[in-house]
């Protein structure tokens, strides 16, 4: 690969990205979830398979215990999440979804489906699924962080 391609591609894979969050965002507010920033999707991902702690979901977002406090509170305040007793720990709150969340996810999934389908039409389904089976290889595994 030369120095033109080495340079292009970072450039075309933050292109690509902005345009998923760029398209699922705008396919969460078409059905009905407005005031969500693409930044509680971010967190979301986190909270979606069993809860999270404040901790566990700042590590995770990449951001200061503090900040992730702030994001719960609005998130709880916009009726997205809750805290509930952490069932391992008595001093931990565990952060869960509510059922707008679970929602708002179930919209996420389907503005992000919405978004890569046209994608599948200039690729072709077979390039598409090798590509995202190429990104699999080389893309770090867990943390997934929003552009602040």
């Amino acid at each position: 690969m030369d120095n033109d391609d080495a340079l292009a591609l970072p450039a075309l894979l933050l292109a690509a990205s902005s345009a998923l969050v760029d398209g699922i965002h705008a396919g969460v507010a078409a059905r009905g979830f407005g005031d969500i920033r693409p930044a509680h999707g971010f967190a979301f991902a986190r909270l979606a398979p069993a809860g999270a702690t404040v901790s566990e979901l700042a590590e995770h977002l990449g951001v200061t215990r503090q900040a992730a406090s702030q994001l719960v509170d609005e998130l709880i305040h916009k009726g997205y999440v809750e805290r509930h007793p952490h069932p391992d720990d008595a001093r931990a709150r565990l952060i869960v979804l509510t059922e707008r969340g679970w929602a708002c996810t179930r919209a996420a999934e389907e503005a992000a489906t919405d978004t890569i389908r046209p994608w599948a039409a200039i690729l072709g389904e077979r390039r598409l699924r090798a590509l995202r089976n190429d990104l699999a290889l080389i893309a770090p595994p867990g943390h997934l962080r929003p552009t602040w």
